[in-house]
C-alpha cells in the first residue's frame, strides 16, 4: 500500500478513540456524547473505511475526553460491536469492547407523556434493553428509533 492510499488521521494525546462503529453511525454517536463540534475539544470522525469485521466501519477520536459507564452504555444500543479506546500521552492504556448493559438507567427519556418518570415524581428513567429496541420499564414503551433524541439532557 502506497503512503497516498493510507488512512491518517492524526494520534491524539489524551482522550477516548471509539473504533468499530457500524458505517455510517459516526453522528449518531456524537449526538448520543453531546458533541456537536462547538464544544471545543478536538474531534476526529472518519466514516466508511474499509474494515475486514464489518465491512465499512466509522471512527471517532475525542481529544481530552473519556467517556463515563453511563455514555458507554448508551453508546453500546446504537454501536454494539464498537470498542473504546483509552489514550494517555499517545498510548492506548486501556482497551475493551462495549458490552449492552441489561438496563439503562437515568439516560433515556421515555416518550411517553404519561409515564411516571416523565412526571414531576422522584422517580429516575429505566428501561430495557432488548434485542429490537429499549422498554420503558414503567409504562412498557418501546424506543426503536431515533435513539439519540430520546437522551436526558444534563
Amino acid at each position: 500500500m502506497t503512503d497516498d492510499q493510507q488512512l491518517r488521521v492524526s494520534k491524539i494525546k489524551n482522550g477516548t478513540v471509539i473504533d468499530h462503529i457500524a458505517g455510517g453511525q459516526a453522528l449518531n454517536v456524537l449526538a448520543i456524547l453531546g458533541i456537536d463540534g462547538g464544544s471545543g475539544d478536538a474531534l476526529s470522525v472518519a466514516m466508511n473505511v474499509p474494515s475486514d469485521r464489518l465491512g465499512k466501519k466509522d471512527i471517532v477520536k475525542i481529544e481530552g475526553r473519556e467517556l463515563s459507564q453511563a455514555e458507554v452504555d448508551v453508546l453500546s444500543l446504537i454501536a454494539p460491536a464498537a470498542s473504546i479506546n483509552i489514550v494517555r500521552e499517545y498510548d492506548v492504556v486501556e482497551k475493551h469492547r462495549v458490552e449492552r448493559p441489561e438496563v439503562v438507567e437515568g439516560v433515556l427519556e421515555c416518550p411517553n407523556h404519561n409515564c411516571i418518570s416523565t412526571k414531576d415524581e422522584p422517580v429516575e428513567s429505566r428501561f430495557a434493553v432488548t434485542d429490537d429496541g429499549v422498554r420503558c420499564e414503567y409504562c412498557e414503551t418501546i424506543i426503536r428509533d431515533d435513539l439519540p433524541a430520546h437522551i436526558l439532557v444534563e
